[in-house]
């Protein structure tokens, strides 16, 4: 038996390791092998994704082509808007909501002198100025029909349908609140301004979530302007306080004229000397103010970027396009020559066009596109594509793609 022990101990010397450790070395090469070709194919992903990237980048396009087109009938003398990826038309007789196949969705006829509208994503409201009806919609139909029994001065609605209105009554201006998403007289939420204590509210805007909204106030307090920004909460937080204010900032000397909520947790305003951000979805405060010497033209805006044009003093193009991140940064300042009918953020995109022309740029200032279409446009609607839009003539609704 001694002899049998030596010769097996013998023969597993001349064969190597014994074939439990082998079968071990051999598991862990294969895991090794299988753990390397897997960070292989996630550097050659990387790489392959970091190439079309920076070739988008650099990419030009040097025509539009309408790829599709559908029949449609825009009445002469209608605004054409953008509802949330559908075409909303209205003037003082209606207002109606197409698709993009042109596809009629829905109808509201009214007899209107000055028509207010306000647009939240797939929201809008309509009002008529010192009327007392405001009809509210979505893309998809009619939501609810509010009466003030008071004229109407102003109105702003949230996503979600909340509706906020600026009424006279006589001596007083009030703020009602309402449900949009019924028929109803009776606000949710009211209050009321007066020139000697709050002053006028001359812009008013709801947070997509109807829970934050931003008043500004005009007045004039020994013999000096003055101009106030209020927010009030409407959710557990303002419950706990007077008139449902959480805060607010002076200003003197100016006005500010426009004060406009971007997301749920930020907000801007702008007077006739500065621009000045705010932060919070309970209290917001104020994060950022930028001071301008020149007069604004137009301001444009989405839930990350604003847009402030002012015609260009050194003669090189007719306008130039200040951009701001929502934290107050300047991210970008461009000059261009068309004479523009809109301005569209989207995504990392600036759309600036006309019925005729077309620039698409990127934030940072690099041209993606610029030339002309083939039709008379007078609305663009960008798609999820970044070279794909439509758009609306007064005839039809195309797709077109940049070439």
């Amino acid at each position: 038996m001694a002899n049998i022990r030596d010769y097996l101990k013998e023969k597993e010397k001349r064969q190597g390791a014994s074939p439990n450790i082998d079968y071990r070395e051999k598991i862990r090469s294969h895991k090794l092998t299988i753990f390397y070709r897997v960070v292989l194919c996630f550097l050659l992903i990387a790489a392959v994704t970091a190439f079309l990237v920076i070739q988008w980048r650099n990419k030009i396009f040097t025509q539009s082509v309408v790829t599709a087109s559908s029949p449609a009938t825009i009445v002469q003398g209608a605004t054409v808007k953008n509802l949330g990826g559908n075409v909303l038309l209205y003037s003082k007789d209606g207002a109606s909501c197409i698709d993009t196949a042109g596809n009629a969705i829905w109808n509201r006829t009214y007899e209107m002198q000055a028509p207010i509208t306000s647009i939240s994503e797939q929201m809008v409201a309509i009002g008529d100025y010192n009327g007392r009806s405001i009809y509210v919609m979505d893309k998809n139909g009619e939501k609810g029909t509010i009466n003030t029994n008071l004229p109407i001065r102003d109105l702003c609605v949230s996503a979600n349908g909340v509706v906020a209105a600026v009424l006279d009554d006589s001596d007083v201006t009030r703020i009602n609140v309402y449900n949009g998403n019924e028929n109803t007289e009776e606000p949710i939420a009211y209050g009321k301004a007066t020139m000697d204590k709050s002053g006028y509210p001359i812009s008013i805007s709801l947070s997509p979530n109807g829970k934050l909204m931003a008043v500004s106030y005009f007045y004039v307090d020994s013999g000096v302007m003055k101009s106030s920004v209020a927010f009030y909460n409407f959710g557990e937080v303002g419950k706990n306080e007077t008139d449902n204010y959480v805060s607010g900032y002076d200003y003197s000397n100016t006005v500010v004229p426009y004060v406009q909520f971007m997301d749920n947790d930020s907000a801007f305003a702008v007077s006739d000397d500065r621009i000045v951000f705010f932060s919070g979805g309970e209290r917001p405060m104020n994060v950022a103010s930028n001071l301008l010497e020149e007069k604004i033209q137009r301001v444009y805006y989405n839930k990350d970027y604003v847009g402030l044009v002012f015609m260009n003093q050194n003669g090189e193009s007719a306008y130039r396009l200040d951009v701001y991140n929502s934290n107050g940064n300047k991210v970008n300042s461009r000059l261009f020559d068309i004479e523009y009918t809109d301005i569209v953020f989207h995504k990392d995109q600036v759309i600036i066009y006309n019925n005729m022309e077309c620039q698409i740029c990127s934030i940072k200032g690099a041209d993606k596109f610029v030339g002309t279409f083939e039709k008379n446009i007078s609305l663009v609607i960008p798609t999820n594509s970044v070279y794909k839009y439509v758009t609306v003539t007064s005839d039809s609704i195309d797709m077109i793609e940049l070439k």
